[in-house]
């Protein structure tokens, strides 16, 4: 469910957007391109996000794309854990829109759905 209400969050944003069910699933869409922004769940089948954020730090194409955790593990040490991880950011859910906005602005440089400067 929340990956549904993510998901529309994000499409309404004017937002591309490639899912992946497993971390498995996230290296490969990860190997296969390259991306402006990757959302990792902490939480998912075959391979957590923590691996999969490691795993997805060793491509060069990936050796700076932002990487943020979507999770519902907001404690101080999910944060530190993700952080270490090789993530740069974290977004605790439920997923509010404004914090969502100006977060995803921060790292894409822009407002979502917008184009030019952080206006957010």
């Amino acid at each position: 469910m929340n990956q549904l209400v993510a998901t529309e969050q994000l499409r309404a944003l004017g937002l591309e957007i490639d899912l992946a069910e497993t971390g498995v699933e996230a290296v490969r869409h990860a190997e296969a391109r390259p991306y402006d922004l990757i959302l990792m769940d902490l939480h998912m089948p075959e391979m957590d996000g923590l691996k999969a954020a490691r795993a997805i730090r060793k491509l060069p194409a990936h050796a700076s794309t932002p990487i943020l955790a979507m999770t519902a593990s907001a404690f101080g040490e999910d944060r530190d854990a993700c952080l270490e991880a090789g993530m740069n950011d974290h977004i605790s859910k439920p997923v509010e829109t404004e914090v969502l906005v100006a977060t995803l602005s921060r790292w894409l440089g822009r407002r979502p759905g917008g184009v030019g400067p952080r206006d957010v």
